[in-house]
C-alpha cells in the first residue's frame, strides 16, 4: 500500500429539517455575524427560510449575500468581499448549489484580508487562514461542500481554481429537505456529476488511496440505486437524502483522489456554451469510458457490479466497460437529458477547438488512466457528436 494524506471535512449533520439547527451549529462555534452566500433562486422559494429563523433564534446577525450566479465570475467573488467586510462578518455560510459553496470558501479566505484573489490561484498558495465556515448544499451533485477547491470564471470561456486545505468546511448540514423542489433534469445531471466524481476518483492515477476508494464505491451504491427514484419521485426524501449523502462522499473521494478526463472534457463545453457542469459530464462520460477501458478496464469492472448489481458480468474487462458506456446513455436518455453534442446546438467544427481547449487542463488529465492527446480528445467529442 502507498503512503497516502487524506482530509476532509470534521463534523456533518444529515437528516431532513436539519437546516433548521444552522443556528445552533453556528452559535456553537461562537458566530456572532454572518454571511449567508446564496443565490436568488435559494431566497425566491423560502429555502433559507428555517436557517434564517434559527440563526435568529440564537441573536447572530446576518447579511445575506445572494448575487451568487452560475459559473461565478470573479467580480461575484469581490463584491461579496465588500459586502463582508463592510459588515464585519465572523464567520461564512454557504447555502446553495456548487457556486454558492465555491464562493463561499472563497470569502472565508478573503474577507481577512491577507491575500487578494490574484494571489490564491493554484494549488496551495493560500498562506493565511480563513473565518468559521458551514456548508449547507441544495443540490445533490457537485460535493462541494466537501472539496478543497473552488472554481471561479476568469474570462469570457476560462476558467481558474483555488485548491487549499483551507477551503475544508468546518460543518457541513445535509437536508434532503431542501432538495425535494430541484427541476427533474437539475436533478438528473447534477446526480450523474456526482457519479462521475466517484468513477474518476476510484481509477486516478494519482492519488488513489483505499479511503477515498471506500467513499466512491458507497457514493456509487447510494446513487444508482437512487437517482431515477429522485428525478422521477421528487419528493421521495428517502431517495434524495441517498442521493446527497453520495454526492457528498463522492466530493470527500474526488478532493483527495483527483478528478480526470471527463472533466478535462467537459470544462470546454461549459465555458464555450454555457452547458451546465453535470450535464457537460454527462455528454462526454460514456465515450471517456470506452477510451480508458483498455487502461481502466478491470477498474470498471468492479464498479460495474456495484452499479449494476445482480447483473451477470462479461469476464472481458473491455466488454464490462462498453456495458458501463450504453447504460450511462440510457440512464441518460432515461432521465431526459441529451446525449450527443449535435442535440446541444454544438457546430461539428468547432470540435478541434474544443479539443485545444480540453488539451490546456493537464491538471486534470495528469490523473486520467490512459494518456489523452490532441487526437483522442477530438476522437472522444466526435463520438460524443
Amino acid at each position: 500500500m502507498s503512503d497516502f494524506l487524506f482530509s476532509t471535512v470534521s463534523d456533518v449533520l444529515s437528516g431532513p429539517g436539519s437546516s433548521a439547527q444552522l443556528g445552533d451549529m453556528a452559535a456553537g462555534m461562537g458566530i456572532r455575524r454572518a454571511l449567508v452566500v446564496t443565490d436568488p433562486g435559494i431566497i425566491k422559494f423560502g429555502l433559507l427560510d428555517a436557517a434564517v429563523a434559527n440563526l435568529e433564534a440564537n441573536n447572530i446577525a446576518l447579511n445575506i449575500y445572494a448575487d451568487v450566479v452560475a459559473d461565478p465570475p470573479e467580480s461575484v467573488v469581490l463584491d461579496a468581499v465588500r459586502a463582508a467586510q463592510e459588515f464585519g462578518c465572523d464567520g461564512v455560510i454557504g447555502f446553495g448549489g456548487g457556486s454558492s459553496m465555491d464562493v463561499a470558501k472563497l470569502l472565508a479566505v478573503l474577507i481577512k484580508g491577507e491575500q487578494p484573489l490574484a494571489d490564491i490561484y493554484g494549488v496551495d498558495q493560500i498562506t493565511g487562514g480563513r473565518l468559521p465556515l458551514i456548508q449547507v448544499p441544495t443540490t445533490a451533485g457537485t460535493g462541494s461542500e466537501a472539496t478543497m477547491v473552488s472554481i471561479i470564471t476568469t474570462g469570457e470561456t476560462t476558467k481558474a481554481g483555488v485548491v487549499s486545505r483551507m477551503l475544508l468546511a468546518d460543518k457541513i448540514i445535509l437536508d434532503a429537505g431542501l432538495t425535494t423542489g430541484l427541476p427533474p433534469a437539475v436533478t438528473a445531471a447534477t446526480g450523474i456529476d456526482a457519479m462521475v466524481h466517484a468513477i474518476e476518483a476510484f481509477t486516478t492515477k494519482n492519488k488513489k488511496n483505499p479511503l477515498s476508494d471506500m467513499l466512491a464505491r458507497e457514493a456509487l451504491r447510494l446513487m444508482a440505486g437512487n437517482i431515477e427514484t429522485a428525478v422521477k419521485q421528487g419528493d421521495n426524501l428517502e431517495a434524495r437524502s441517498a442521493m446527497l449523502l453520495g454526492a457528498m462522499l463522492a466530493g470527500q473521494a474526488f478532493a483527495n483522489a483527483p478528478v480526470a478526463a471527463v472533466h478535462a472534457l467537459a470544462y470546454p463545453l461549459g465555458g464555450n456554451y454555457h452547458i451546465p457542469h453535470g450535464l457537460s459530464n454527462s455528454l462526454v462520460l460514456p465515450h471517456v469510458l470506452r477510451f480508458n477501458g483498455p487502461e481502466a478496464g478491470h477498474q470498471y469492472a468492479e464498479l460495474a457490479s456495484i452499479i449494476l448489481p445482480g447483473k451477470t458480468l462479461p469476464e472481458d474487462p473491455l466488454a464490462v466497460t462498453e456495458l458501463l458506456a450504453t447504460y450511462f446513455l440510457q440512464l441518460a436518455e432515461d432521465l431526459g437529458l441529451p446525449t450527443t453534442l449535435r442535440q446541444m446546438s454544438i457546430d461539428e467544427a468547432d470540435l478541434p477547438m474544443l479539443a485545444e481547449q480540453a488539451m490546456l487542463q493537464q491538471r486534470l488529465l495528469i490523473n486520467n488512466p490512459r494518456d489523452v492527446s490532441f487526437d483522442d480528445a477530438l476522437a472522444i467529442y466526435q463520438q460524443a457528436f
